[in-house]
């Protein structure tokens, strides 16, 4: 009997002795961290940009606000798309040049900047004229098709705005961008840009329709495409014959016309052009 409640002594006091000891805490589980792009990106130059030229080149998405309503609302149209869709490669074309498509798509990566969510990589690929460069003010000794032919290194051309939004600009021509742009090399160096930088957009600025057959061989590279027209100056017939060459190639995500002006009266105050 001595020895059973020695025992019972000595597991009652066991058992007082870890309900006095403070509780160890259940290791915390480690935060789930989201996927990490920033390194490559903010490895890259950033965008310098004259503010005297956000007026004059209609730069009107750059700060965003009132005015930059009309492509702030074709961006999310845009987006919805997109996302519907699952495309990610997106291209801006025109019927001739003259309709405001390196405009176009500058504003448009200044308003999907403003998408801290999204990152986009934007590239000029009509090679036969500096668009894009020339509405940004951006000088360089390169162009897109060095960068396709491997003279030079995709991150050591490209330009970075915000954390973001990565243009590739030609700062010259190209003397033969229809055979560059349906090039083996092309696809290569885009499937490089992809993997290494994972953006959610690709926005092409590419070569007019009617103009030549620069963008012909290349549309079959992009999920989709927007047409863009001037009011006033584009005609009709020119769009029509435009759209069908667009469907023959890739998905027709819609008509844009650029260059107009309109009075919302719902908000009372004027819009700017596209």
């Amino acid at each position: 009997m001595d020895r059973l409640q020695e025992a019972i002594r000595k597991a009652r006091d066991e058992r007082a002795s870890r309900q006095t000891e403070p509780p160890v805490p259940p290791e915390a589980p480690q935060p789930v961290l989201p996927e990490n792009r920033g390194g490559t990106w903010d490895a890259l130059p950033e965008l310098q940009i004259d503010q005297h030229l956000i007026t004059r080149n209609r730069l009107i998405a750059y700060h965003g606000g009132a005015e930059a309503a009309p492509y702030d609302m074709l961006r999310t149209k845009m987006l919805q798309q997109i996302q519907s869709n699952g495309w990610r490669r997106v291209a801006l074309t025109s019927p001739y040049s003259g309709c405001g498509k390196s405009t176009a798509a500058a504003n448009l990566a200044f308003s999907l900047g403003r998408q801290k969510d999204l990152r986009t990589i934007v590239i000029d690929f009509d090679m036969r004229r500096m668009g894009l460069a020339e509405i940004l003010r951006q000088t360089g000794n390169y162009s897109m098709a060095d960068v396709i032919h491997g003279n030079i290194a995709f991150q050591q051309h490209a330009l970075r705005h915000g954390q973001n939004v990565i243009f590739g600009l030609n700062y010259s021509s190209t003397r033969n961008p229809a055979e560059v742009l349906q090039s083996r090399a092309m696809i290569e160096t885009l499937e490089r840009i992809e993997e290494e930088y994972q953006p959610d957009i690709m926005l092409f600025d590419t070569p007019p329709l009617m103009a030549s057959d620069d963008s012909h061989g290349f549309l079959k590279n992009v999920d989709c495409a927007l047409l863009l027209g001037a009011a006033e100056e584009t005609s009709i017939d020119h769009i029509d014959v435009a759209e069908q060459q667009l469907a023959e190639l890739t998905k027709v995500m819609g008509i844009v016309l650029t260059k107009c002006r309109y009075i919302s009266e719902a908000f009372g105050y004027e819009y700017g052009s596209y």
